[in-house]
């Protein structure tokens, strides 16, 4: 039996059939700013290897006379050597392949085209992991990378002043972000709070980040939290990185393939594979990446910082 319209007016219900709806484009909540691959600066390659000579350094490049003495004439002489078996970079392929029901998309492609609406968050996705091999990936990653010499542990396990302005010992030439979990970020906000320091911000590429020393402390998820991206305990371990980025600065850079056919962005391409007999169109979706580090002193690493230290501020 029908509800009776004690009203007798039009319902909300019926009213509701007549009525526009606004409807946003398809939120994806695991999408981040991926500030790693937006601050790093990327060299685009052609044949998809990049080779890093190194010099065999001493002291100094090389010996020269600086002497006031007019009766020592014998300038040094000598050459620089180079490796002989400098590192290559090779391209790591990041893919996925994407289905779409042309039946949809050509009966429910308004207001957003739905084709469009897949391949932007598909492209999210790759985006998303290539920041997180950037990282983490075993054979490029900047974690595994990291010279012995330049990895410090904190000093009483929470990120301190102090601990960052370590790092920056290990980085001091012209250093670029530090990079942390946000839960990193806000543990060294609370340190800095305890001690009537706090950080000041500084807005860099549509961002705002808290600096210390003038370098910014930029989040990403992608420096896990005892292995997570998103930890449920307030407690955890995790990482922090102060790098310098730029080649001309021998700094840490990433790498990608440039001139991909159906390319979309830096180094990553959509190509349309055709459609199979149930009407489906398929897409490939691949992004091409690396990194290198041209210099042992271009990145640091702050390991094992606590972010569960919380104080009563009373």
């Amino acid at each position: 039996m029908a509800e009776k319209n004690i009203n007798n007016a039009l319902t909300f219900d019926q009213a509701y059939q007549l009525a526009d709806v606004t409807k946003t484009k398809p939120q994806f909540a695991a999408i981040t700013p991926k500030w790693v691959a937006r601050l790093l600066e990327f060299k685009g390659l052609d044949a998809g290897i990049y080779r890093v000579n190194k010099v065999v350094e001493g002291d100094t490049p090389l010996d020269v006379l600086c002497n006031q003495d007019p009766k020592k004439v014998d300038i040094p002489q000598g050459f620089i050597a180079y490796e002989t078996k400098p590192r290559e970079y090779l391209l790591n392929s990041i893919s996925t392949i994407l289905n779409v029901d042309t039946r949809v998309s050509d009966v429910y492609s308004s207001p957003y085209d739905q084709t469009a609406e897949q391949v932007s968050l598909a492209v999210e996705s790759l985006k998303e992991r290539q920041e997180s091999q950037i990282i983490n990936n075993d054979d490029y990653g900047l974690l595994k990378n990291v010279a012995e010499g330049q990895r410090i542990k904190p000093r009483t396990g929470a990120p301190t002043p102090d601990d960052l302005d370590e790092l920056i010992t290990k980085v001091w030439k012209d250093p670029s972000f530090f990079f942390a979990h946000p839960r990193a970020v806000a543990a060294f906000e609370r340190e800095c709070t305890r001690r009537g320091v706090p950080p000041v911000t500084v807005n860099i590429a549509g961002g705002t980040f808290v600096t210390w020393r003038g370098i910014p402390l930029v989040p990403t998820d992608k420096l896990l939290v005892d292995g997570l991206k998103n930890p449920k305990s307030k407690a955890g371990k995790t990482n922090i990185l102060l790098v310098r980025t730029g080649e001309a600065k021998r700094g840490v850079i990433g790498l990608y393939q440039q001139n991909l056919p159906g390319e979309q962005s830096r180094g990553l391409s959509v190509r349309f594979r055709g459609i199979n007999d149930a009407g489906v169109a398929s897409y490939l979706l691949s992004v091409y990446c690396s990194a290198a580090i041209l210099a042992d002193d271009a990145i640091a690493v702050l390991e094992d910082v606590d972010v569960g230290e919380y104080y009563d501020y009373q």
